[in-house]
């Protein structure tokens, strides 16, 4: 038999239709099809277990183990134990054993807690109550035994358990109201509509006799995206097929709401939920602070190696003379004798690499991960990042990234919605040339000192009155928008100023507006009931038009449209959308009128929409459905097919006019963005607006000045001169000055010219798109060239994807700036996952860019806070963490190294076991933990009053290689005083006052000893930020050094089969040479780095160092006591800045 046939009917009988067909087949009540109509073919699906979990209690160890030693260091480490276990070492396998096993350990039982708490959750969601059909009545069971094709009733305020196909509800027009906040985090409702056919199944037994199947897609993790089609059998004829689309799916985690009851069939369960494949976590950013450590530990290793092979060859040179090979009284056996020179060296080599191997730090990697951990809830917790008016606060949903808000270099920012506030106004209306201005209204609310309507221009004839009504129908038609009634009386609408209110409910801002503007020029949108839509007239008499089809609005077609059918009978298809999506498609209007005031309103900063319609006859009409129905019944590529159709269908129109409605700039959304420019980083805002009201915009926020001069990279400049031409003559403006802009500390020009460059969708494509001579490449160095040149950049008429294409580009520029993307729409989520740092706005476009990107603020003005003061300090931090984790390392084994040209290179240790296993572990690790959450180098008031100071640490500035090599260098030298310090003083004074003689041991823990006074107080002076908590754990830290010592060697410990450590460190501190020693080396160590700070700060001070001079300087004069009173008690209550 052939092996494919077999692995299909493995894969068919055993894995499940899905794994080897592209639809699936749902029968609904597990009903089978009647005899004749298709194939029943029983398929196997999971149950609706959810699961979240990682471990299981029998895979817990190996797996989690297998994970851990995946990393680098930690596998490392791993090897130099196992080496200690087989080989004969000098130092005990406890030594690389015990830090080895904390760090696996902390790591285990934090990931295993974590785990443990997801399963909790599991069982919870898995065991909760569900109602299902069965036999036509209603059984209660939990909802793990749910399977694919049960018929499934939830009540209001309920969570869906599994992915359903709406089926019908208690609500007469087969709709119901769910919202989505635990899917998107969007509170506001949302209605979804039963199948044409089953919505008037109102009861068990109704439902239960459905004879029906499904075949819809696989399982897909788009929340907005679903297609499938319904076959419903109605006794023998054929079967009448509907299609399916994410109207009719009910998401597992949304809730019920407005709705006593709706039924539903299960066709998505368990991890094949759309909520469930939205549990796997994006791709793994990395910052550049983690790259740069991973640069260093590689050097670190080179260095280890490099010190083991030096060692192992001097070894052997050394013992090249008989009697130190095999001295008198150490002489080898046989065996030894004959062993093979090469495995004895590769033996030795090893044995040094164990001896030298903690100069990689294997504890930093635990610190750095605790640091950034507990660093991320600074940011949660700040109260100035919180928003009164939403009572939202700051999201972080990674903390990997945080010191990467310390490096940003350009910031790619949507405009709708971030940099304004997506809270539209209706400003006016323009029907044929003449203006219609409405007194203003914003959501719901006339402002006072307004009534009645102001026209401009001259008002239309008779002949132009049908036209006015017919575009204010169209608006009052062309939505999306749900009314929610402020009472339930039905019957006749009152005129709007009658006191009967409705509250429009819509996911576009701009539809309410709309609707609520045309209500004030007297025509009000009252309701969809029955599929019919009602609106008021200014007659005060209600229309119905029937809801034929909705041609839903995209990204890529920037226009919406609904074909409807009056009471007279006449078929009418409506269209809205951008004036370059509009325009093309109409054959009849007054264009040129009508394109004039739509870029007069651009060029104001409103936001524009153009309105046309177009009557259909009765077989055209019939044209379009078999069209769209073709479409809609489509399994494959349906999007594709219906946006072929809606081409065809929206084609013809007459124009009838425009609408303009205004989105205000954020607050302090124009203070954010010089002050982000000041601090050095580029701000480009990318939106899918005109380039007209994108500019205005643009100028209104201070992106671009009055002194700016634009450059325009257009279609309509590309069509005038080619793309060759047009870049290089931009090239040429803004190289003309020796190809940069000389600026001042605040990043602005001074008395050069500022440049801004304006590019739209089409002439980047063009851009983007190789060359057809396939000569050097394409233009997007030279574009890149113009853009690192110009101070900001606006891209206008931006797709989605393009947005993602900007980020990329600049990222993977020659330089490898740091990008940053910050959006709040649906739109913004290509380029929020492509750049460096995502950052996503909670909007009212919905939380996909929050729940997709890095970090959320609730407003576009925290973003400078976030930057300039959270990033400046997680950068600062966290760079001297891991520069003092290298830093204390060289100090702790660079003497161990020495020492071995002082024992023979016989690998003997230093420093004895206990001192060798703590180090990391306990002497040195909290006090820099702490210095890293904590530490604040200048004040935040300062670092928000002066945005030039993230200048300083542009660029990954304390982590390049001068500062680490100095960092390097400083633990050398430190090494070296310790080791020859001890040395010289002791070479002449070994002997203590009773006679006793220092041996090797009272010389390594002297060294010990000045090395770990030293690196703390090292850290101590770097130190400027000082609270009650800084002297606790430093001073702390010395302190449990000095017990531990004292009671590890002034105690018989009855474990310890030998004790070297007895009486050691009493009897070195009862010597007054070991006391002078202490003292002169630790002066000794730290003086050159207090000497070179002090030089710096007096010749070439940064502009930290300058404002934390000025900072001391007011803390002086303030602390100067005046006649109100003493000063004193406040100060003490202040932590301190050095």
């Amino acid at each position: 038999m052939d092996c494919s046939l077999i692995r299909t009917l493995i894969n068919r009988y055993c894995a499940g239709e899905e794994n080897w067909v592209d639809s699936r087949t749902i029968y609904v009540g597990h009903r089978e099809p009647p005899p004749g109509t298709e194939a029943y073919i029983p398929q196997r699906y999971p149950d609706n277990r959810i699961v979240s979990s990682k471990y299981t209690f029998w895979n817990f160890i190996p797996k989690n183990l297998f994970e851990q030693f995946r990393r680098i260091a930690n596998f490392y480490f791993l090897i130099i134990f196992l080496v200690q276990l087989i080989i004969d070492t000098p130092t005990s396998p406890v030594t690389s054993g015990l830090p080895l096993f904390f760090v696996i350990t902390v790591t285990a039982i934090k990931q295993g807690y974590e785990d443990w708490l997801r399963h909790k959750a599991d069982n919870a969601m898995n065991q909760c109550p569900v109602h299902f059909i069965q036999h036509g009545k209603l059984v209660r069971k939990q909802s793990r035994k749910l399977r694919v094709g049960d018929i499934v009733m939830v009540k209001e305020n309920e969570t869906f358990p599994c992915d359903l196909i709406f089926l019908s509800s208690s609500r007469g027009d087969g709709t119901c109201h769910i919202t989505t906040a635990s899917l998107d985090g969007e509170s506001s409702h949302k209605t979804h509509y039963a199948v044409q056919d089953t919505k008037g199944f109102h009861t068990e037994e109704d439902v239960d006799r459905l004879h029906a199947t499904i075949e819809c897609e696989q399982p897909q993790p788009d929340l907005y995206k679903f297609v499938g089609r319904i076959n419903v059998y109605n006794d023998l004829n054929d079967p009448v097929v509907r299609p399916l689309g994410s109207e009719n799916l009910l998401l597992r985690g949304a809730t019920l709401k407005n709705t006593e009851k709706i039924f539903g069939v299960a066709i998505y369960t368990g991890m094949e939920t759309k909520m469930a494949l939205n549990y796997q976590s994006k791709s793994q950013k990395r910052s550049a602070v983690e790259k740069s450590m991973n640069v260093f530990l590689v050097v670190y290793l080179c260095i280890l190696i490099s010190k083991a092979l030096i060692n192992t060859v001097l070894k052997y040179v050394w013992q090249s003379e008989p009697f130190r090979d095999e001295p008198w009284y150490n002489q080898k056996t046989d065996s030894e004798r004959q062993r093979n020179l090469f495995l004895k060296a590769f033996t030795d080599f090893l044995a040094f690499m164990v001896l030298f191997n903690y100069i990689i730090p294997v504890s930093m990697y635990v610190t750095v991960e605790m640091q950034k951990f507990f660093g991320s809830y600074f940011i949660t917790w700040d109260e100035e990042m919180f928003d009164e008016e939403t009572g939202e606060g700051p999201l972080v949903n990674t903390s990997d990234l945080n010191e990467e808000l310390g490096q940003v270099e350009y910031i790619f920012t949507d405009k709708t919605g971030t940099l304004t506030e997506n809270n539209m106004e209706f400003k006016e209306c323009c029907i044929e040339g003449h203006v219609y201005v409405p007194h203003v209204i914003c959501n719901g609310q006339v402002l006072p000192d307004s009534s009645g309507i102001d026209m401009i221009d001259s008002s239309p004839g008779v002949s132009g009155k049908d036209r006015e009504e017919l575009f204010f129908r169209a608006l009052c038609l062309c939505h999306t928008i749900q009314v929610k009634d402020d009472d339930n009386v039905d019957g006749t609408r009152k005129s709007p100023d009658s006191g009967k209110s409705c509250v429009y409910i819509s996911s576009s801002p701009d539809e309410v507006a709309l609707v609520e503007g045309i209500q004030r020029l007297g025509f009000t949108y009252l309701r969809l009931k029955d599929n019919y839509m009602e609106i008021l007239n200014r007659d005060n008499d209600i229309e119905r038009f029937e809801l034929l089809e909705i041609l839903s609005f995209d990204s890529v077609r920037r226009r919406m449209s609904v074909i409807v059918k009056s009471a007279t009978g006449e078929i009418y298809l409506f269209c809205k959308g951008a004036d370059s999506s509009i325009f093309p498609r109409v054959i009849e209007g007054k264009v040129d009128q009508i394109q004039s005031r739509v870029e007069h309103n651009a060029v104001e900063g409103l936001r524009t929409l153009c309105v046309a319609y177009k009557r259909l006859i009765q077989e055209e009409y019939e044209g379009v459905c078999k069209l769209l129905q073709a479409a809609k019944l489509a399994l494959q590529d349906r999007e594709k097919k219906l946006a072929e159709a809606y081409e065809q269908i929206e084609k013809n129109l007459i124009l009838l006019g425009a609408t303009a409605v205004e989105d205000r700039l954020q607050e302090k959304a124009a203070d954010t963005i010089e002050a982000l420019q000041k601090a050095g980083i580029k701000v480009w805002v990318l939106t899918g607006d005109k380039m007209e009201t994108a500019a205005a915009t643009c100028y209104a926020c201070k992106l671009f000045r009055s002194n700016t001069q634009l450059l325009e990279l257009t279609t309509k400049k590309i069509e005038e001169q080619s793309l060759h031409d047009v870049l290089f003559e931009l090239s040429k403006t803004v190289l003309r000055h020796c190809g940069s802009l000389p600026r001042d500390s605040s990043g602005l020009s001074t008395d050069m010219q500022d440049y801004g460059l304006i590019i739209d969708g089409a002439s980047l494509s063009l851009i983007m798109k190789p060359r057809e001579d396939g000569s050097s490449g394409n233009y997007r160095e030279l574009f890149l060239e113009i853009c690192r040149n110009c101070s900001a950049v606006l891209c206008c008429r931006m797709a989605p994807l393009q947005k993602a294409q900007i980020v990329k580009l600049i990222k993977l520029s020659k330089e490898h700036p740091i990008t940053l993307a910050v959006g709040d729409g649906a739109n913004d989520v290509s380029m929020i996952l492509e750049a460096h740092v995502g950052i996503g706005v909670i909007g009212k476009e919905g939380r996909q860019a929050a729940r997709n990107s890095d970090y959320a603020i609730p407003k576009f003005k925290h973003l400078k806070k976030m930057l300039l003061v959270h990033g400046h300090f997680y950068y600062i931090r966290i760079s001297e963490l891991v520069q003092y984790f290298f830093y204390k390392n060289v100090c702790f084994i660079f003497p161990q190294f020495l020492y071995q040209f002082f024992c023979g290179f016989s690998q003997q240790t230093l420093y004895d076991t206990a001192y060798l296993t703590l180090y990391n572990i306990s002497f040195t690790s909290l006090p820099i933990l702490l210095y890293s959450l904590m530490e604040q180098h200048v004040s935040i008031d300062m670092l928000k009053k002066d945005p030039t100071l993230y200048r300083d640490i542009a660029k990954n500035a304390l982590l390049r290689w001068r500062v680490f090599i100095y960092w390097t260098f400083l633990g050398v030298f430190d090494a070296l005083v310790f080791f020859f310090g001890a040395y010289f003083i002791f070479e002449n004074t070994t002997v203590t006052s009773n006679g006793q003689v220092f041996g090797n041991w009272t010389f390594g823990t002297l060294v010990f000893t000045v090395m770990v006074f030293t690196v703390t107080l090292k850290l101590a002076l770097d130190t400027h930020y000082w609270t009650w908590i800084n002297h606790f754990v430093i001073w702390g830290s010395l302190l449990f050094y000095i017990v531990f010592s004292l009671l590890w060697g002034g105690i018989i410990w009855p474990f310890l089969s030998y004790q070297r450590m007895y009486y050691v460190f009493i009897q070195m501190l009862s010597s007054g040479p070991a006391w002078l020693a202490i003292i002169l080396l630790i002066t000794v160590s730290l003086l050159p780095d207090v000497l070179k700070k002090v030089l710096c700060r007096q010749l070439w001070p940064t502009a930290t160092e300058r404002t934390q001079k000025s900072m001391k300087h007011k803390a002086s004069v303030s602390a100067v006591p005046s006649t109100d009173g003493p000063l004193l008690k406040n100060l003490l209550q202040l932590p301190k800045h050095n």
